[in-house]
This record gives C-alpha cells, sequence and structure tokens, in this order.
C-alpha cells in the first residue's frame, strides 16, 4: 500500500481522471472531495463489502428459489 501525507486542501492524482482532495481534518476524521468520471462508482468500503456480500448471496440462489419469488410476485 501506497501511503501519502497531504495536509488539509491538498490533493493526490491518481491516473489522469481521478483527483481526491483532503477537504477537512477534524479529529481523527478526514472528509475527502473526489473528482472523477461519473461511469466510476466509488463506494465508501463497508457499503462495498455489504454490496459485495448481497450480490454474492442472490447468485447463490437456486432457479428454483427464483421461479417461487416470481410466482409469489404474480400473485398480487
Amino acid at each position: 500500500m501506497l501511503v501519502l501525507t497531504r495536509k488539509s486542501g491538498e490533493s493526490i492524482n491518481i491516473g489522469d481522471d481521478i483527483t481526491i482532495t483532503i477537504v477537512e481534518i477534524k479529529g481523527n476524521s478526514v472528509r475527502l472531495g473526489i473528482n472523477a468520471p461519473a461511469k466510476l462508482r466509488i463506494y465508501r468500503k463497508e457499503l462495498y463489502e455489504k454490496i459485495k456480500k448481497e450480490n454474492l448471496m442472490s447468485s447463490s440462489h437456486s432457479m428454483d428459489e427464483f421461479q417461487k419469488i416470481n410466482k409469489v410476485l404474480r400473485s398480487k
């Protein structure tokens, strides 16, 4: 892992399209500003891990389970 030291108001660039700026440092929290292409998805890590887990769980359902869910939804 690359570790850099930055002060409030300073930035780092990742490639040509992504700039991360230290907006504020308060106590042990850092507010970041991120400029990146709109097509790039940016998540906080804990949310990314949750999405990843949910996607994994949903992909583990069998076709039979999907058919049961579909049947229930269509009956309403």
